[in-house]
């Protein structure tokens, strides 16, 4: 009896360790380093590509909601998170180093699980008593990709990603750049349902905000804009069909999109008050501590493909960082998925092949918390399947139980991988008329739900979920 998995990022990482807190012995293949991809630097288990951020922390977020879920289940990305986290406004970011090798030493040192390292180019041999998880990533190397392709018999969907570029933070402009976090929220109020209240600094790092924010007046805006619209684009493999995910669009894209697009996405100026003029600015791009020590800063919503030199022409064209200098620049890279609702359970189980689950993005689910998620549910029904017990899953007015069903239940002709949302998640009976008061009901009852579940498993004498 064992579980085996395949793919050490978030999901496989959180499917590893629930299946062994439930007593299960797993065995969790990683190929890096034997085998390197485009994007990844080191070998640690769970290593971050894209933004440090895991988004928002509070329950008037579906997201914030989804954390304290997994916290209540357990979950070792969670307990890693707030083990490196940095500041980050109203959001749980982290230090990326720290949080990988946090996660990595945790895998290591549990007696049940063994970590093998290599590629493996076939989905391994599976039946009910050893299943098996794939949770390989957006990044699946080609002749795994091939197999499952062949299993669900069907033509992988595919999209484009791209990841935000990180620069120096001694080399920013402080006098040009004001140190404050949106709606004036820092990192006392990332708590689920606290906040506190600090005014803008400029020019300092005083501790009021979490965020450098560059300001941008009308005449700036439109010459940054200028510039990204006419910046060369990185060449993209099979670039006639590539589509991006919605979610996660390349600045460029966004840019070619309409003059205001970036104004009402990354470049949004609500919620802060340039103290220079006591007004919001025209445009900001914000910058997020992206490592404890605090000596590098990611720029927020500014993945891209622009080839690497006119990223550096183009970004110091933003006031405060005309001479920035690059830890590392955006860059993009395929990701794959399967089409969920034609191939997933709820349990994140194939349909064909009950004892085979797939877990993280490859699944077709977005986002870092989302990934780690399906891997949770993953390992803890791989494990029930092994050990002869029924699988399960968190009924759908819980936002971990949403996921899933969106996943196995969504429309498959116009699927796209999602993040969690309120959206997904069945409306209230008597839902309060206030949009904030109406999220934190959302969000009580699938608490409450949560709880009954987990009383239902501890009654029915299966083992309780892990303690991180």
């Amino acid at each position: 009896m064992g579980v085996t998995i395949v793919g050490g990022g978030l999901a496989g990482s959180e499917a590893a360790w629930q299946a062994a807190s439930q007593g299960v012995a797993v065995t969790l293949h990683e190929m890096r380093p034997v085998q390197p991809t485009a994007v990844h630097r080191t070998d640690r288990l769970a290593e971050l590509v894209c933004s440090n951020s895991f988004r928002g922390d509070k329950l008037d977020n579906a997201v914030g909601l989804l954390k304290e879920e997994m916290r209540r289940l357990g979950s070792l990305v969670m307990r890693a998170a707030e083990a490196s986290r940095v500041p980050a406004g109203a959001a749980l970011a982290v230090d990326r180093e720290l949080f990988a090798q946090t996660v990595t030493d945790s895998l290591r040192d549990h007696p049940l699980i063994t970590i093998v390292r290599g590629e493996v180019e076939a989905i391994p041999d599976s039946t009910e008593e050893n299943p098996v998880i794939l949770a390989t990533g957006p990044l699946t190397s080609a002749a795994l990709s091939a197999d499952i392709a062949r299993l669900v018999g069907q033509e992988y969907l595919y999209f484009y990603d791209a990841i935000s570029p990180i620069v120096l933070a001694e080399s920013i402009d402080r006098e040009k750049v004001f140190r404050q976090s949106r709606w004036d929220r820092d990192t006392a109020g990332l708590k689920a349902g606290t906040t506190t209240e600090h005014g803008p600094a400029c020019g300092v790092d005083d501790g009021a905000g979490d965020y450098l924010n560059c300001p941008m007046t009308r005449a700036e805006y439109e010459r940054f804009l200028d510039a990204v619209v006419h910046a060369e684009s990185a060449t993209v493999h099979d670039f006639d069909k590539a589509i991006f995910f919605e979610g996660c669009l390349p600045v460029e894209v966004m840019a070619h999109r309409g003059l205001d697009t970036l104004r009402f996405g990354p470049m949004k100026p609500v919620g802060l008050v340039d103290p220079r003029t006591g007004r919001a600015p025209y445009a900001a791009v914000q910058l997020r501590q992206d490592n404890l020590a605090g000596d590098h800063y990611s720029l927020v919503g500014f993945q891209t493909q622009l080839k690497w030199g006119e990223q550096e022409r183009v970004l110091r064209l933003i006031p405060g960082l005309e001479h920035a200098e690059f830890v590392r620049f955006g860059m993009v890279h395929r990701n794959t998925y399967i089409n969920g609702p034609s191939v997933l359970a709820e349990t994140w189980q194939v349909r064909r092949r009950p004892s085979l689950f797939c877990a993280g993005q490859m699944s077709g689910v977005e986002g870092y918390v989302e990934s780690a998620a399906s891997g949770l549910l993953a390992g803890l029904n791989a494990a029930a399947l092994a050990s002869g017990r029924p699988t399960a899953t968190p009924p759908r007015t819980t936002a971990i139980g949403a996921l899933a069903f969106y996943v196995s239940h969504a429309n498959p002709a116009h699927y796209q991988p999602s993040n969690i949302t309120f959206g997904i998640m069945p409306p209230l009976d008597r839902a309060p008329k206030h949009k904030l008061a109406r999220k934190v009901a959302i969000a009580e009852r699938a608490l409450a739900d949560l709880g009954t579940w987990m009383h239902a498993r501890t009654s029915q004498s299966l083992p309780a979920v892990p303690q991180a």
